[in-house]
Order: structure tokens, then sequence, then C-alpha cells
């Protein structure tokens, strides 16, 4: 199992991204992204950090940690180039917050962020069908996620995403550690989003191969 969306005391987080490591290792993961939250004000500083801390983790170790960022609350202009920086930076896994319903973003960021070089919308919200049109086009997953209030639209999102075949992927948006669940307790919130077992098993095969790639970059 996989969870590519980690938050440390690097941003908004309690936890070293080892320590997060370690956590997740402990319930059975095999792949976790750190992905602190991101803007100007810490771009350079943060991902210095993250990769520093990817670079020295262990290659044998049970779990690989992957060096991501969060583009968070952003004006809708800068989603592009700082995606590009992160990228050309050697970040892996490019997480933009979406349009969630419990805080207050930017209108528009949804569609910024999937026109910027990203992996992941995270919490998209009440996500149109036209901007889950391009993730698909794009080929960006749209995040299933159990973090309280984010969750509340992952109805909406699994709904629209089957409908319109695009990606999904499940994740917990950890901060502290009673976010990180166990994969079987992820799986149940996707069982309550109204995936299939099958559907679940298919989501998990999809992603895995995105990270084979990822990694082999």
């Amino acid at each position: 199992m996989y969870n590519l969306h980690c938050h440390s005391l690097l941003s908004d987080g309690v936890l070293l991204p080892s320590e997060i490591a370690v956590r997740y290792s402990a319930l059975g993961y095999k792949v976790i992204a750190i992905t602190d939250h991101t803007d100007y004000s810490n771009i350079e500083t943060n991902v210095c950090a993250i990769l520093e801390f990817t670079r020295h983790w262990p290659k044998d170790s049970l779990i690989k940690v992957l060096p991501g960022i969060e583009l968070t609350h952003l004006p809708l202009e800068q989603f592009m180039p700082l995606a590009k920086f992160a990228r050309t930076k050697g970040i892996k896994i490019i997480v933009a917050h979406g349009e969630t319903l419990v805080e207050p973003v930017l209108g528009g960021t949804n569609r910024a962020a999937l026109e910027a070089d990203i992996d992941i919308l995270a919490h998209p919200g009440l996500i149109t069908d036209e901007d889950i049109k391009l993730a698909k086009d794009k080929g960006v997953f749209l995040e299933i996620t159990s973090r309280s209030g984010h969750r509340d639209t992952n109805l909406h999102v699994v709904e629209r995403a089957k409908k319109l075949k695009a990606k999904l992927i499940l994740s917990t948006d950890s901060h502290q550690p009673e976010d990180i669940i166990s994969p079987d307790g992820l799986i149940n919130f996707a069982f309550k989003a109204g995936l299939a077992q099958d559907e679940i098993k298919d989501i998990n095969e999809r992603v895995m191969r995105f990270l084979k790639e990822r990694r082999q970059e």
C-alpha cells in the first residue's frame, strides 16, 4: 500500500519525516511521499529539506520515501511556475491543494492546478465535470481522502470520476499521528465513498505503475 500525501513539521504537521516513515512502515505501507505545504515563501527551503531527507533515507528500508510538495492556497498564476521549479529540482510527487469545502480556497484553483505539472489534485471538493475531464486528459489523480472535512466530498468525486473515467488515488493527508491509519482503514474510506473492491484494486495497481515509472525518472 502507498500514501502520497503526508505532512511533517516542515509545514503544519507535527512529526519529523523520519517518524512519519517509521509509523507508516509499521502499518505495512511500502511507499510514501513527504508533501509539505509550499508557496513562494518556503518552496526553496522545503524542496531542499525534503530532497536531503529522501537522499539519506536507507535504500534497503522496508518503505520507500519519495520527495514531494503540496502547492497550497496559491494565487492562480503561481501554480505553473512553482510546479516547474519543484520538478526541475527533483521533486517526484507534486500535490495541489484543491477546492475543499472546509477552507477558503480561491475559485479556479482546481483548474489552475490541473493546467500545471502536478500529479495529484487533493480533496478537489465539488469539482466540475469540465475539470475532471481535464484531469483525465492530463493524467492527474483525483484524491479520495480519509481526512476529516476534506472527505465530505469523496462521494461526489468518486461518482463523477467513475462516470468520466478519470484516475483516482487514496490518501490519508496525514498531519498528526492519529491521521496515520492502517491500509485497511484507508480502504474502508474508499468503500464509504462508493468504490467496490475490484475498483480499489484497479486504483492501487494504477498508482503502483505510476510510482514505478516515477522512481525510474
